[in-house]
């Protein structure tokens, strides 16, 4: 590779931190060992999450941006870490699934406990993946308990 940019999006490697304040140094040092394997870390490409007032941060001349925002492992993680976001979208999916197995459902071929076990099967894993790192409301909870009916 030698000292090649690679910005090809399925090489690039993500990190989640969650601490406060992450010092600079950490940036820094990352940079200085990917140069070593003739990997260039692009500081423009970099985004951080901060919870506080950073708007962005500057490490050795180049501009370090902030995002409100981002999808890590499948979830979107917001800076005020409110869920409400994440579970309208997996309800969004669950409705699309099912809409998506409309005819299959309507079809007199299949007996009801067996579209009961469909739906169990398909829908309701889209849905609740996740669920566990959920901090539910009760306004989520009424749309969590209306979907389930309306299943």
């Amino acid at each position: 590779m030698g000292n090649q940019t690679d910005s090809n999006s399925r090489d690039t490697i993500g990190t989640c931190t969650f601490p406060a304040d992450i010092p600079i140094p950490f940036f820094i040092r990352r940079k200085k060992e990917s140069e070593k394997f003739g990997l260039k870390l692009n500081i423009q490409k970099t985004k951080i999450m901060a919870s506080g007032p950073i708007t962005s941060w500057e490490i050795d001349g180049e501009t370090m941006g902030t995002v409100s925002e981002f999808i890590f492992l499948g979830f979107k993680i917001t800076a005020d870490v409110d869920c409400s976001h994440e579970i309208k979208r997996c309800l969004l999916l669950g409705r699309k699934v099912m809409t998506n197995l409309d005819s299959t459902l309507k079809s007199r071929d299949i007996t009801l406990p067996t579209q009961g076990r469909l739906v169990k099967a398909m829908v309701f894993p889209v849905v609740m993946y996740g669920c566990e790192s959920w901090t539910v409301k009760k306004a989520e909870r009424r749309r969590i308990d209306a979907f389930e009916l309306w299943c």
